[in-house]
């Protein structure tokens, strides 16, 4: 996996266990600063009470400042310089390793995970540190009545030890969390920035897909309205062209029909380009199954004998599912126009308790009269079942044993409307 650009930056700016170059220049100049204490220090202290020469002044002083030394390793061994520091606290007091290491001690481990080895380290800190400054300030040498009260020398040395130990473990607790929960805020804005740009791209996907989705819908109102005028007008235009010369007023009858099926046609156009324009409040009624009757008699005025067929008690059916049911029926006879010119054709409407069945069935085609030569894309069928199928519905279309063909669909009884609500 391929690192950002701020990761690779930190990257050169790192040093070993420090996250920044200049992380380990403090920590070094904090690691000197105490060393040169302990150093200074340790021999004043020991030389106070025992005698001591070069060379051991020399010993005692590199060994006070290699313990000074150890908060060069405080990011990476936090414990380690407490420790040191509490081990050679009784010969070598030094206020900046012991500030420093509890500081870092509770600044960088995790509060709620090691809280017990913070409180030990620092309850132990404290009693040492508060120790030490009372065997400091008791000097045997002096008269007692010379020296403050021994309970006021306790009572300075736990508040002088309180300072010196809970200040910083309190502070370095503090810093630490804000710490934490900068970091936290951080990630959690990074992962929302990341959820967002997911959220984005899925809504940029949806969008895509409905749109397609409305196209294809717009595509199949288009074939199912638009292309069953037309076939009407071309089957009566092919009449026209056959009885103009023998039958002057049954053509003139046909022509007026081939302006009324037109009309028809530019209507429904006009309604399915101007939806896209409409709120839902103004947009035209969609068919149903009761403008069936009208459907059969524009396909019989254009010669072809078709029947309809209605059985069982009327429901009333969801705006889609009707609309569908209309559109099979209004397909099948495009498809007889195109394919079965004089064959007799057959429209059921059947209504039963678990749904709405509606087919269209043509005999074998024969007799004079062809078939219209109409140009079929065999897209009707496809959006056809698309249609049904998303509804939850059965759709069928075949040939027949006698050579007709049949378009059937079902759609269940779940889409019909209760009574209660048509109330």
């Amino acid at each position: 996996m391929s690192k950002s650009p701020g990761e690779r930056a930190r990257d050169r700016s790192s040093f070993l266990w420090w996250p920044r170059r200049r992380s380990a220049l403090l920590d070094a100049g904090l690691a000197a600063l105490a060393a040169l204490e302990c150093a200074g220090s340790s021999v004043a202290y020991i030389g106070s009470r025992v005698h001591l020469g070069m060379t051991a002044e020399i010993v005692v002083g590199m060994f006070a400042a290699l313990a000074g030394a150890t908060l060069v390793v405080r990011r990476r061994w936090p414990v380690v310089p407490v420790v040191v520091a509490l081990l050679v606290m009784p010969a070598v007091p030094s206020m900046v390793l012991l500030l420093v290491a509890l500081y870092t001690l509770a600044e960088t481990w995790e509060w709620p995970s090691r809280r017990r080895r913070v409180v030990a380290l620092s309850a132990l800190a404290y009693g040492e540190t508060a120790g030490v400054i009372l065997m400091s300030m008791l000097n045997p040498g002096e008269p007692a009545a010379e020296q403050p009260p021994f309970w006021g020398q306790v009572v300075l040395s736990l508040l002088v030890a309180a300072g010196a130990t809970a200040v910083p473990v309190v502070t370095g607790l503090y810093v630490g969390a804000r710490r934490r929960l900068i970091e936290s805020l951080k990630d959690r804005a990074h992962g929302l920035e990341t959820e967002l740009d997911l959220l984005a791209e899925q809504a940029r996907e949806r969008a895509r897909r409905a749109r397609l989705e409305e196209r294809t819908r717009i595509a199949r109102e288009m074939h199912d309205v638009v292309a069953h005028r037309v076939s009407l007008m071309v089957v009566h235009a092919g009449a026209l062209e056959r009885i103009v010369a023998k039958d002057p007023e049954k053509a003139a009858q046909s022509a007026k029909l081939m302006g009324e099926v037109g009309r028809q046609a530019l209507n429904e156009l006009r309604e399915i380009l101007g939806v896209l324009r409409m709120s839902e409040e103004n947009a035209p009624e969609p068919d149903s199954l009761t403008g069936l009757p009208r459907l059969v008699d524009q396909s019989r005025a254009a010669g072809m004998a078709v029947t309809l067929t209605v059985s069982g008690s009327r429901q009333e059916f969801t705006g889609e599912a009707e609309q569908t049911a209309y559109r099979v029926v209004q397909e099948g006879l495009t498809n007889a126009h195109k394919h079965a010119g004089g064959a007799q054709v057959s429209v059921l409407l059947a209504y039963a308790p678990n749904g709405v069945r509606v087919s269209v069935v043509n005999a074998c085609p024969g007799g004079e009269r062809a078939a219209a030569a109409l140009p079929s894309g065999g897209n009707g069928l496809v959006g056809m079942r698309e249609r049904v199928v998303a509804l939850g519905g059965t759709f069928s279309a075949g040939p027949e044993r006698d050579g007709g063909f049949r378009v059937e669909a079902v759609l269940p009884s779940r889409l019909a409307v209760r009574q209660d609500r048509l109330a």
